[in-house]
């Protein structure tokens, strides 16, 4: 075989595996070492939340910003995420995060990410009425993220706050993105003063409260029905965030550990719902991967400093980074 040949195989043998994430589950696989992370510290990202931030909160290990996925798929990869070419492929488009604090941490982890890979991208951003929109001017680019933790209404009337698990009218908000990832499954459990309704309707049915499973599931149905109405899927690609797992403790844990677990409950309902539409909805199935990261949260080194232990959410860098490469891999 002559040179050339031999360079020409490389370079298509390097192209077919760039390319090969498009035919394989890129879901399932390993959490690895690799040096080359992480993207950015949170010092490089001056607009970052402070309860990602844990290391300006004081955690002393750094090697929890040091893994990447590898799916297990033979020549399967997980490409990592081009600032350019991702600015280049959304030039001129909106991309939008809809649920809870774990978008916006997803949405956190993607501006920062972009932030340090293209440094000389001008860049605003600004919040208004839960809707905050980071903008890159130079290519033309949005990315905004809007709080809606139940994605359904909740109404203030004279009895109180009444969750409407039927109605859903902030779909205005979101209907004109080209991108949307939705969110929604942790604010159901709340309970008590966190709870955020005093009545729940479905129907002809009002109540006090109802089994959060099936709250969850009525409130996803509702969702659904207004994607299939109104979703055009050569316009808009749709994805729905796999639920982000919660770990009981995670204090003191520096690595992964090397089992998920039992599947969980809200995912196994979010899949039952997205099997049922009629238009494409692109499952991000992040929740057994995160599973295995009790290292990533903030811990005590998170929104309440030492006075909170905080097993939600996840520090920056961190984890979500690989959620937004495995969006990157999945966006038309």
């Amino acid at each position: 075989m002559g040179i050339l040949a031999l360079l020409l195989g490389i370079v298509i043998w390097k192209a077919e595996a760039k390319i090969a994430h498009k035919g394989c589950d890129i879901f399932s696989g390993e959490w690895v070492v690799d040096a080359s992370y992480p993207y950015y510290l949170s010092s490089q990202c001056p607009f970052i939340e402070e309860q990602f931030d844990c290391r300006l909160k004081g955690r002393p290990d750094t090697d929890y910003t040091r893994y990447r996925w590898q799916p297990s798929a033979a020549g399967c990869l997980l490409p990592r995420l081009n600032g350019e070419e991702f600015l280049r492929k959304l030039k001129g488009k909106q991309m939008m995060f809809v649920g809870d604090s774990l978008s916006l941490n997803q949405w956190q982890s993607l501006t920062c990410m972009l932030h340090v890979l293209v440094p000389h991208a001008k860049y605003t951003t600004k919040t208004v009425q839960g809707l905050s929109t980071f903008t890159f001017h130079d290519y033309d680019v949005s990315l905004k993220f809007y709080r809606n933790a139940f994605l359904v209404d909740i109404k203030n009337e004279d009895r109180g706050r009444v969750l409407m698990l039927d109605s859903l009218s902030s779909s205005q908000i979101w209907g004109g993105m080209d991108y949307v990832i939705f969110d929604s499954w942790h604010w159901w459990l709340h309970t008590g003063r966190k709870q955020p309704w005093d009545w729940v309707v479905y129907g002809n049915t009002t109540v006090k409260d109802l089994d959060r499973m099936v709250a969850y599931e009525k409130a996803l149905n509702t969702w659904a029905k207004w994607i299939d109405s109104n979703i055009d899927p050569t316009k808009t690609q749709v994805f729905f965030q796999g639920v982000s797992p919660d770990h009981d403790s995670c204090t003191g844990h520096t690595e992964p550990v090397k089992s998920p677990g039992s599947p969980h409950p809200a995912e196994v309902v979010l899949e039952k719902v997205l099997r049922a539409t009629d238009k494409d909805v692109y499952l991000q199935k992040i929740t057994g991967l995160s599973q295995l990261r009790i290292d990533g949260h903030p811990s005590v080194y998170g929104h309440g400093g030492h006075r909170d232990l905080d097993c939600t959410h996840w520090c920056l860098s961190g984890v979500p980074d690989i959620w937004n490469e495995l969006l990157n891999a999945s966006i038309n």
